[in-house]
């Protein structure tokens, strides 16, 4: 059980792997107003940024799970150079499958919800971590402007205009689920640019690397297209932010 090698190529040079900076992470810990104790449980929780760079800036304590044993050798490792290794733990699993066996303050799923099929199932599944009165964090992409053709939308790494929404559909979305939408931080074209534009060089680097490996022709087709189709869709069409929601 793991992610595709693909995918940890591409993105072997990321600490977050959305188009969250660093500068928003930190920017929504603060909105946060995290208390030190907080409890949290990081859902795909990638190479652990949130819960390790929360544990030295705010004096949380949490647990990440995720199926990618690259990215969970990265964050116990962040762990350590920040010195909160004692302070959070990181779990090789199916996020999809996990609740905490202890509720928790905060339950996050920043940039995975397919781990539950969509926004609605992954609300559901974080409420099973959660106590009552805690927060939920989803990260989520949304339409920034609306796609003119299938083009653009498969281009946006989507089968359906549907499959997302625009952004005020999708707080409208969060309140027909029952949640209040309490802080949000958006990202913006540069942090699209950091994400994608930073998986070029990684391809690049490992196919100079690896010329003769199985994956390299196609790792070359993606890194032939992919700048030209980042600039012409995804980065004007996908926008994408981390939304703090409470039960009402």
């Amino acid at each position: 059980m793991d992610l595709p090698r693909a995918f940890t190529i591409r993105e072997s040079g990321h600490r977050v792997h959305n188009p969250f900076t660093e500068e928003n992470l930190a920017t929504l810990g603060r909105a946060l107003r995290l208390a030190p104790g907080t409890r949290i449980l990081d859902l795909a929780c990638g190479s652990g940024e949130l819960l390790c760079t929360w544990a030295r800036d705010h004096g949380v304590t949490g647990t990440g799970v995720d199926i990618s044993t690259v990215f969970l050798a990265a964050a116990a490792e962040r762990a350590a150079e920040l010195g909160v290794a004692d302070r959070v733990g990181f779990v090789h699993g199916d996020a999809s499958g996990h609740v905490a066996p202890e509720p928790v303050d905060l339950a996050a799923c920043v940039g995975a919800t397919w781990i539950g099929g969509g926004v609605a199932g992954t609300v559901e599944l974080l409420e099973r971590s959660v106590r009552p009165g805690g927060l939920l964090l989803i990260g989520e992409p949304y339409w920034r402007r609306e796609p003119p053709d299938r083009t653009a939308v498969e281009a946006c790494h989507a089968t359906d205009r549907d499959d997302y929404f625009a952004l005020p559909e999708l707080l409208a979305h969060f309140g027909e689920l029952g949640w209040d939408v309490v802080e949000m931080v958006l990202a913006d074209q540069q942090g699209w640019d950091r994400y994608v534009a930073a998986q070029w060089l990684s391809i690049r680097r490992w196919l100079d690397a690896n010329p003769d490996d199985e994956l390299a022709g196609e790792m070359r087709a993606e890194l032939s297209a992919g700048p030209v189709r980042h600039v012409r869709y995804q980065r004007e069409y996908l926008g994408w932010g981390v939304f703090a929601l409470m039960n009402r």
